[in-house]
């Protein structure tokens, strides 16, 4: 079939109206798309901050589809989040939406992602473009569908299979598996990013994918060229949506990174995804969710949050039997270090465990600023040995014993001799938190329990009278 795509003149006097169609028709399969004669769109007959309105897509549009609109700026991509009898509403993917009454807009379909071995080691936007100066990205052939159903629940591979993280606190007290969804909680400045990036150079995996929503722009170099470093991102996906860019743009990056994730488990990698922070990414839903006109139902929260927010986390897991997994660490921002928050207890239902980050440790200089006894892995047994277990259960016991009778102690109301179990707890648990202190400079960790036996043992021999 000929590429050909010079004009074809048709002569309507020489011409019967039979022939006409056929030579209409040949025009068309000439150039064998649609897409390049017919373009089916609308007008925009609404502007807000926000959003626009467009008239004459409403039968053909479908949620999510992306559109793209011809402004005085140039062509502008946005997507429908809204479907009425007589238009759609279209959340801009730019900053604003640079739209005027009477622009066209063209529908183009669902976002397609294609993601490809080759993108490890770049970074890329929530629409998959490039953003670190390097070259084209390479694309499967595959078409790319959007990820609507998760893996069936009976199809699923199991989780039980432990991994060592390097991070002494969370692999003694909540250990990790393959697979598992863990979710960090913890307020604005307590060390979040830091321990995630402890997190994302475990060596267990084959590809992370680092997911930065609404992060600080200055920060983004910085996270991914430092506190990760070289090495880890060779192997490492990012895709980054500061906090300036539009709600769109958080709202997507997730899904972007979700995909990217699937692709690498499909092809049988062991994926960690790491999302910062999953309460951004709910904060954008919130935002487009109210240009629409959803009502809000808990703290500003319309209830397609809570709805979104499953749909995207029980993405990641296990995969099918013979594929790999996605180990998911998702970060919660605590506003305002409510951990009763709507979307922290929302989050904290879905995911397998949670991390809780807490501001008067950190203010004690112990980092990482792990509350052990506030912290859970559900799938802990599955990690530890039954010495193990027993150990940590002693550990928690005796750090709960030296929080509790803290305000008694610093009054001098403590007398040593009268309570073996609180001796020791005095004595030990100084020493359990210096061994739980560990920095980025400091490197992964390939026994944590060993660590901890070495450093109470040297402790003791340094002081014999203890």
């Amino acid at each position: 079939m000929s590429t050909d795509r010079s004009l074809i003149r048709i002569n309507e006097r020489d011409a019967r109206p039979a022939s006409r169609l056929a030579v209409l028709e040949h025009v068309w399969r000439r150039f064998g798309d649609d897409e390049a004669i017919l373009k089916r769109g609308g007008l925009v007959a609404e502007v807000s901050a926000t959003h626009y309105k467009v008239r004459g897509l409403s039968d053909t549009a479908r949620l999510g589809d992306i559109v793209e609109h011809r402004s005085r700026s140039g062509n502008r991509r946005g997507e429908v989040v809204h479907i009425g009898r007589d238009d759609v509403v279209v959340a801009p993917f730019e900053r604003s939406p640079d739209a005027g009454i009477g622009d066209t807009v063209f529908r183009r379909g669902p976002l397609a992602v294609s993601p490809h071995t080759s993108w490890r080691g770049r970074s890329i936007d929530a629409l998959a473009r490039v953003i670190d100066g390097g070259p084209p990205l390479l694309r499967t052939a595959e078409i790319d569908l959007p990820h609507d159903a998760t893996p069936g629940a009976l199809a699923r591979q199991r989780v039980g299979t432990p991994f060592i993280t390097g991070v002494r606190v969370i692999d003694i007290f909540t250990p990790l598996c393959f697979g598992q969804r863990m979710g960090v909680f913890a307020g604005s400045g307590v060390g979040k990013s830091t321990l995630l990036a402890m997190l994302a150079a475990a060596g267990a995996f084959d590809t992370v994918v680092v997911a930065l929503v609404g992060e600080r722009g200055r920060e983004v170099r910085e996270f991914l060229e430092d506190t990760i470093g070289a090495a880890a991102m060779a192997k490492t996906v990012a895709v980054v949506a500061t906090s300036d860019e539009s709600a769109m743009m958080r709202r997507r990056a997730p899904d972007t990174a979700m995909r990217v994730a699937e692709y690498f488990r499909d092809q049988g990698h062991r994926v960690l995804l790491v999302l910062d922070s999953i309460t951004r990414f709910a904060h954008a839903l919130r935002e487009v969710a109210t240009g629409t006109g959803e009502p809000p139902v808990a703290r500003g929260y319309p209830a397609s949050v809570f709805t979104d927010l499953p749909k995207l986390l029980e993405r990641a897991g296990p995969g099918l039997e013979g594929s790999g997994s996605i180990t998911a660490i998702i970060s919660v921002l605590v506003d305002g270090d409510d951990h009763n928050d709507p979307v922290a207890d929302s989050v904290r239902g879905i995911l397998d465990g949670h991390v809780v980050l807490d501001r008067s440790i950190a203010e004690q200089g112990r980092y990482p600023p792990v509350n052990p006894l506030a912290s859970i892995s559900r799938l802990a047994s599955k990690a530890w040995t039954p010495e193990q277990q027993t150990l940590v259960t002693r550990l928690k016991s005796m750090i709960s014993r030296f929080e509790d009778t803290r305000d008694i102690r610093l009054l001098g109301a403590y007398q040593g001799g009268a309570d073996p179990e609180l001796d020791m707890a005095v004595r030990q648990v100084p020493l359990i938190y210096e061994a739980l202190t560990q920095s980025p400079k400091d490197g992964p960790s390939p026994d944590p329990f060993s660590d901890l036996a070495h450093h109470l043992r040297g402790r003791h021999n340094a002081d014999p009278t203890d």
